[in-house]
């Protein structure tokens, strides 16, 4: 099993501080964001790992360098330009191999057991699917939520795709956490914006998709309100470091 930390994204919601640091590198706990990834892929057992990057990109790799401090091997995906989530990840797939792999958003932090991506990898590929998406309860920025689950299945809420006509208590939201095979990926030139939202959808009407409910701890740190309050709580105790 071989992961990938997406770490390209500008971060503007973060501005200032990310004017001269990527949002990755911002720190929580007094460890940066990417570094928890890092710590917990290799506590899983995951070492080869794909770190993206674009903006201030030479700085992510100056602070990571080739992952050996933590026990990691990592290759560096430079992109000239942010080609978003699905771009980046088929710009990254001759370093992820042919198996099914997992990917992680490096401006989340989540308490979710990353030794079930093996499991979740092998389920993959005997059921012939395509993805595995992690889903959460619904933050207070993002009440609608974007996915349903069914016995084990990634479902589009609506036909229409129209989440807002669901009610909030029934769709969860996408964690940026998921387990992918390189197919799903087949359609998208190396070097193509892509998103990765049409391809989940794609694939959960196709039944073609797996998908769980995580009922921990998640944080998208998408502003400086909710990075102070992340380290705030884990530098009083009230979150521990996870395992795994």
């Amino acid at each position: 099993m071989r992961a990938m930390i997406l770490a390209a994204g500008r971060g503007e919601r973060m501005r200032p501080l990310t004017d001269t640091c990527p949002k990755p590198l911002l720190e929580v706990g007094g460890t940066p964001l990417i570094v928890w990834h890092i710590r917990r892929l290799v506590a899983a057992g995951i070492t080869e790992i794909v770190v993206n990057h674009a903006w201030l990109g030479a700085r992510i790799e100056a602070a990571l360098g080739n992952g050996s401090q933590w026990g990691a091997q990592i290759h560096h995906a430079a992109e000239s330009t942010a080609l978003e989530t699905a771009g980046g990840i088929a710009h990254a797939l001759p370093w992820l191999g042919n198996a099914p792999f997992l990917v992680v958003n490096g401006d989340i932090w989540c308490d979710w057991d990353m030794q079930r991506a093996h499991t979740i990898g092998a389920q993959l590929q005997a059921l012939n699917w395509l993805c595995w998406s992690v889903l959460v309860d619904n933050p207070a920025h993002h009440p609608h939520g974007d996915f349903l689950i069914e016995t084990g299945r990634l479902i589009n809420p609506t036909i229409s795709g129209d989440v807002s006509a669901q009610p909030p208590t029934q769709a969860l939201t996408f964690s940026g956490i998921g387990v992918y095979c390189p197919t799903l990926f087949a359609a998208i030139d190396p070097g193509m914006r892509a998103p990765l939202a049409p391809l989940l959808r794609e694939a959960a009407a196709a039944r073609r998709a797996g998908a769980e409910h995580h009922r921990g701890h998640w944080t998208d740190v998408g502003t400086p309100q909710r990075l102070h309050e992340l380290d705030t709580a884990l530098r009083s105790g009230a979150l521990q470091q996870p395992t795994g």
